[in-house]
């Protein structure tokens, strides 16, 4: 009787934490959100060239939907007046087109001229070409740092 070799299986993808502070602010320029990964070894420029491309796709779709008039229920327009703008979208000529390519090459060069550290689980990494540990539950903080004024 021949025994059936089976694949191993695929690995999960790791569910990680992603958020930004910037130096010297209170509070965090953006909130805080959850990214999922594949379970692979990757370095720290594939990382953040994933955390881009993601990040410019969102945007997109977020500017495909402003494209979009739509209906507002009276608790948005409540909100909107309160905020100060009421915005019902449907403003094609506004849409901006992101270029991914060149806002992860933006990304990388800002790191490699120290505009922003990165650290995963509280370990700053400094090294573009080198291997970035990421497991389910990781928590990555991207430190924006501020030119002192005068300097």
């Amino acid at each position: 009787m021949s025994e059936m070799l089976s694949a191993p299986p695929a690995p999960a993808a790791s569910t990680i934490t992603i958020e930004a502070k910037q130096f010297g602010r209170p509070g965090a320029p953006l909130p805080r959100w959850e990214m999922e990964l594949p379970a692979e070894a990757m370095t720290l420029r594939g990382f953040l060239e994933r955390v881009v491309r993601r990040e410019v796709a969102a945007f997109q779709e977020r500017q495909e939907g402003r494209k979009t008039l739509r209906f507002l229920t009276e608790r948005e327009i409540a909100a909107g007046a309160a905020a100060g703008k009421i915005d019902a979208g449907g403003r094609p000529e506004t849409a901006t087109e992101a270029d991914a390519d060149a806002a992860v090459a933006q990304a990388l060069q800002a790191f490699a001229d120290g505009l922003f550290y990165v650290f995963v689980d509280e370990q700053q990494h400094e090294d573009l070409d080198g291997a970035v540990a990421l497991r389910p539950g990781s928590r990555v903080m991207f430190l924006r740092l501020t030119a002192l004024a005068g300097g």
